[in-house]
């Protein structure tokens, strides 16, 4: 941890020096939160520090990182016991970006497996529910992040509507705290901006521990007239498949009202899971198949500060459950550095 730690400082202090002939300066963002859950009675805690760096130099390059500093205190034995906790910190991603043009952006490095969007587009201070969706896994073994190259950009660019697409291949790599699987795969989805649709496809070949495929679907609608957010995903693989489908709605008349109502965020979601016949070594999928449906409300105050309370019921052959989650999140966004500005 101690050298991951000193990693995440070098990153910070790497964007001074390319910037300071430059307007735009590094920016560091992220979030710090803590979360709280309890599932069949079984209660535990996890603070989170996730700092974002983001440092462009030239006119068409950039770096960009994301690390992870979180602990996990819980009962020594579930449901009785001291506490206990230990914490670890990794990278998330660690990349080079060359931004070709808006049809191509070429990466290297450490990135997020592009793999339908949940583990791309929705880190912590974003997803609208704080426990993740139960079919996550599939598309982003071994650790949700990818180590190689990438390319993406939008293939066809109209005003009405947009095709965008991202292919990449990954390094099987067991280094502590970069671990990732040999995998190549790519996502294509068509954005519609005046209905605020976005469909789209993921495939993914695993090429370690015994080839296969998985592949998934997702979709995004978010009307620009109503404050409302509808996310959904589906993703099968060998060792099972299944859906996620989720509802956000901010309890005022439009998006562009600021009052105490419009603070407040309802949520809802529903997800189903089918065990397969060929589980695989190491998916964290579950070995039953599972039901689940999740009721929240989201706060948010002045200053990106975010109050979470969830409840939800899951339903399986292995035992029935009450799940119960809370967090508070706070947002960052501030120079790399005291002085800088943008």
């Amino acid at each position: 941890m101690k050298r991951t730690l000193k990693m995440i400082l070098a990153l910070s202090l790497l964007g001074a020096p390319m910037a300071r002939s430059q307007d735009n300066v590094p920016i560091l963002s992220g979030a710090l939160a803590f979360l709280g859950s309890s599932t069949g009675g079984a209660n535990s805690y996890e603070p989170i520090l996730a700092p974002v760096l983001v440092a462009p130099f030239g006119d068409h390059w950039l770096v960009e990182s994301r690390a992870e500093v979180l602990g996990f205190i819980a009962r020594e034995n579930g449901t009785s016991g001291p506490y206990s906790g230990t914490f670890a910190a990794t990278f998330d991603y660690l990349q080079l970006d060359y931004l070709a043009n808006t049809h191509l952006t070429v990466t290297v490095g450490r990135f997020l497996t592009p793999f339908n969007i949940y583990n791309e587009r929705m880190p912590v201070w974003i997803t609208n529910l704080e426990d993740g969706p139960i079919i996550y896994t599939i598309g982003t073994r071994t650790s949700g992040s990818s180590n190689g190259f990438m390319v993406r950009g939008d293939l066809v660019a109209h005003p009405e509507w947009s095709v965008n697409y991202t292919a990449y291949f990954s390094a099987a790599t067991t280094t502590e705290n970069l671990q990732s699987g040999r995998a190549a795969g790519g996502r294509m989805g068509v954005f519609l901006p005046q209905t605020g649709l976005e469909v789209g496809a993921s495939y993914q070949r695993f090429l370690q521990n015994g080839d296969y495929n998985a592949y998934g679907a997702y979709a995004i609608w978010e009307p620009p007239p109503i404050p409302l957010d509808v996310r959904a995903e589906f993703a099968h693989s060998p060792g099972g498949h299944g859906y996620w489908l989720e509802g956000a709605y901010h309890l005022a008349s439009s998006r562009g009202t600021s009052t105490w109502l419009s603070r407040l965020q309802a949520v809802a979601r529903v997800q189903q899971f089918i065990k397969g016949s060929n589980p695989q070594p190491g998916d964290f999928l579950p070995t039953v198949n599972v039901n689940q449906f999740d009721i929240g409300l989201n706060y948010y105050l002045p200053h990106e500060l975010r109050l979470n309370g969830s409840y939800g019921r899951q339903y399986s052959s292995a035992g029935n459950a009450n799940v119960w989650n809370f967090a508070i999140t706070y947002r960052f966004l501030f120079p790399a550095w005291p002085g800088g500005h943008q």
